[in-house]
């Protein structure tokens, strides 16, 4: 087992990484930038190095600041959390030249469900269901409306490098897609430095199912089930559940196997996770691949009591599976709810300072955070400051825990969705579990109560 890891991440994700090695007795490292100089994260781990301003270009996604950081405080290892060089193939190639070990999969994995092109042509090889749409890059807008006219409106235009809901327009006739196009190319390859861009059809009342995956380097893969991410306010998840609200068994074993096969049919190492549309019928969809902890693992970890970041560290030490397929059980239901410091009705970022952060406690409940009462909420990062997640013995159970937690979390000095969650969570249709990806479109957004409140906001 390894002695020190450095975590190249902030924020909740580097506080859930170091509690996990704490519990492992494993010493950790921290990086911080100008803008992190007091953040909760810092204090937590063993060590920590100022790696440069603000702006993550030139700090957290600074390659050879972080390696130097890690060498310099002898870690053996590196956790990249999610977002910023998780995701980047060049980082575990970087590791791997410093003897440093990525706690993640093999950078082939990463590259290749990196370009989402290349991932949706590997998954129809491996004869995993995919979204219909354009098998190969798309470089004009021609070329794109052959296709589009072929599948039928409305169709994505998507970036592939993109992610995030970032680098994904809609387009729901021709001439939306002429204008939208050239754009989206454009911004993608300003935003992610490659404007590759491929097509698909819109799946209508779809669903956003994923599995949790686990593999190891002995050729042994589990799937932990799955989770509902459906409930999107700009195409990224707000509220995460696990199991869905709407997945029977025999579905539930289909998406687990189909899953696993896709893992298996890139080699993957580590955690990882198989991410489907579903639409009305239950037929789902390889949408893509997540080759790294998600945000919303702690649903996992509570129905099934795998904690998942501990089982990251010891796959890439070296360690075996210590669980099989047939061992797993569901234990339960738990819902995630993203904080975000931002406005609830135009979901504007809500810089500021917290002057005041009371939580709710209690059985069944669990806090991921980044912050702290006097923190400072900058604007150069990601607007998530935190997760409440519930856990309780049925679905039921856990929406009347969860409406109760929301009614007691206060946070005081900067907006945040707290009340468009309290809604949702009060909506008959997400108590119905009719939980599709346009849910925050049909019935927040449109509410006649939501239109007054967004007017003021403005």
């Amino acid at each position: 087992m390894f002695e020190k890891i450095l975590i190249a991440n902030r924020g909740e994700i580097a506080a859930r990484i170091i509690r996990s090695c704490k519990k492992l007795g494993i010493k950790t490292v921290a990086v911080y930038s100008d803008a992190d100089r007091q953040a909760k994260f810092v204090d937590l781990a063993d060590e920590s190095y100022h790696i440069g301003p603000a702006p993550v270009s030139k700090s957290y996604m600074n390659i050879e600041k972080v390696i130097a950081a890690a060498k310099q405080s002898g870690s053996e290892a590196v956790h990249p959390g999610y977002g910023l060089l998780s995701e980047q193939a060049s980082f575990a190639e970087a590791c791997e030249l410093e003897s440093l070990t990525f706690i993640g999969p093999k950078p082939a994995a990463i590259e290749k469900m990196g370009s989402k092109v290349m991932a949706r042509q590997t998954m129809k090889d491996a004869g995993i269901p995919i979204v219909p749409g354009s098998s190969n890059p798309v470089t004009d807008v021609e070329e794109a409306a052959a296709i589009a006219e072929k599948i039928g409106y409305p169709v994505m235009i998507k970036a592939s490098a993109g992610g995030g809901g970032i680098g994904m327009v809609l387009a729901d006739n021709l001439h939306t897609l002429r204008e939208k196009f050239p754009d989206t190319s454009k911004r993608a390859a300003m935003l992610f430095g490659d404007g590759t861009m491929f097509i698909e059809k819109v799946i209508p009342r779809a669903r956003h199912i994923e599995v949790q995956l686990l593999a190891d380097s002995y050729g042994n893969v589990v799937h932990l089930f799955e989770r509902e991410c459906s409930i999107q306010r700009r195409h990224q998840k707000v509220i995460e559940e696990a199991p869905s609200g709407t997945v029977q068994p025999a579905l539930r074993e289909k998406l687990g196997m189909t899953a696993m096969k896709a893992a298996r049919a890139i080699g993957y190492e580590n955690a990882g996770t198989i991410e489907f549309l579903m639409d009305e019928e239950q037929n789902f969809y390889f949408l893509e691949m997540n080759t790294r902890l998600q945000v919303e693992h702690p649903v996992t970890e509570e129905i099934t009591g795998v904690d998942i970041v501990e089982e990251q560290i010891k796959i890439a030490a070296g360690h075996s599976l210590g669980m099989k397929q047939d061992s797993m059980k569901i234990n339960g239901h738990a819902i995630e709810v993203r904080i975000y410091a931002e406005d609830p009705y135009t979901f504007y970022p809500s810089p500021g300072r917290i002057t005041s952060l009371k939580l709710p406690e209690g059985k069944g409940i669990r806090h991921e955070l980044a912050v702290r009462e006097g923190s400072e909420v900058t604007p150069y990062y990601d607007p998530m400051i935190g997760k409440l997640v519930v856990s309780a013995a049925s679905r039921k159970e856990a929406i009347r825990l969860l409406k109760e937690a929301l009614d007691h979390y206060q946070v005081d000095g900067i907006k945040t969705n707290i009340p468009m969650l309290k809604e949702i969570v009060r909506h008959e249709q997400f108590e119905k579990s009719n939980t599709l990806t346009s849910f925050i479109e049909d019935y927040y957004l449109k509410g006649s109560h939501n239109q007054k409140e967004k007017e003021k906001s403005k």
